[in-house]
């Protein structure tokens, strides 16, 4: 074992044990704009982090542009009424995309991984969620112009003043990781992906070796080196935007998957959500889903995927439909 693999499970040892589901928070602040929050939303939020407490999730996702920066902060007004909850609870947040317009009228959408809008982005994060530090902080999206020693400056400071406890990515491939860990001590625990039944193309990578047609995957072998070096695999968008939850026409290539999951749920007496999700949980990588709904029914059906279990067969057949043909 490395010395970097040491002190990833040494700071691990020392992080809130996380539910096998995390909470996704980018919608908890309402409309995408600079709308002021009241006691509605405030309410709404407070209900969603108890009932996903009560469920057993208390992995919290966070990023510092989800609604403008409102979600963090409606978040935070959950926390100020119930100081007690931060205890019980695994807050990430994530860094790095700026918007066009910020900070002037004509700046582009882009994303940023300088050390000052790092250490800025973190000091805001943690003033708006009312905490003094984050269990993990992501990079957001890869940034092409990354210069790997600012980043490693900005996490040593983060990491030895206590405001971020562990460090990860998102959407990142393996050489990215790779070349990131090269240059900053502390080791990268996390790696949020989008993953589902509808976007399984990290999985189908792995099956499409040695044949005669590239994997649908963009990023080769992201999932096995995850596994390879311990770190975790979560999956955004893990419900595909509830894609297969509409009604369908027969012509739709979508329609034979969602005939299936809701065969599935109809044999295991759960909810459609519970099948989508269990076949993410079923993989051996560990994954992660991140759940983003703001209804509490759904969350509740989503829950319902740790109960479930999946044979071999059933999750071929899921991921036979999803990509619309054999494997090879």
């Amino acid at each position: 074992m490395t010395t970097k693999e040491s002190a990833g499970l040494a700071i691990r040892s020392t992080l809130p044990a996380q539910s096998r589901l995390g909470y996704g928070c980018m919608q908890l602040g309402g409309a995408w704009d600079d709308s002021a929050l009241d006691d509605a939303i405030t309410n709404k939020t407070e209900n969603l982090v108890m009932e996903a407490l009560e469920q057993g999730v208390n992995l919290f996702d966070h990023a510092d542009i989800y609604t403008l920066g409102k979600s963090e902060q409606v978040f935070g007004r959950v926390l100020g009424r119930q100081p007690a909850l931060r205890q019980q609870i695994y807050i990430q947040s994530k860094c790095g995309i700026r918007f066009a317009g910020d900070p002037v009228s004509s700046a582009p959408a882009r994303y940023d991984f300088s050390y000052g809008h790092i250490i800025d982005s973190v000091e805001q994060s943690l003033e708006r969620l009312h905490t003094d530090y984050l269990d993990c902080l992501l990079l957001h999206r890869p940034d092409p112009l990354v210069e790997y020693e600012d980043v490693a400056r900005a996490f040593d400071e983060l990491y030895r003043s206590g405001k971020v406890r562990s460090f990860g990515v998102s959407n990142h491939s393996a050489s990215q990781i790779k070349l990131l860990s090269r240059f900053v001590d502390q080791p990268i625990v996390v790696n949020q992906l989008e993953l589902s039944l509808l976007h399984c193309g990290l999985v189908d990578d792995g099956v499409m070796v040695n044949t005669a047609q590239p994997a649908k995957a963009s990023v080769s072998g992201i999932l096995d080196y995850c596994r390879l070096e311990g770190i975790q695999v979560q999956a955004w968008s893990p419900l595909a935007g509830g894609g297969l939850f509409q009604v369908l026409e027969d012509a739709d290539p979508r329609q034979p998957l969602a005939a299936m999951v809701a065969n599935l749920a109809a044999e295991k007496e759960c909810s459609l959500e519970a099948i989508l999700l269990a076949w993410l949980l079923r993989h051996p990588a560990g994954i992660q889903p991140i759940v983003g709904t703001t209804d509490i029914a759904r969350l509740r059906r989503a829950c319902e995927a740790v109960a479930v279990c999946l044979s071999r067969e059933d999750w071929y057949q899921l991921f036979t439909a999803a990509r619309g043909e054999p494997v090879p």
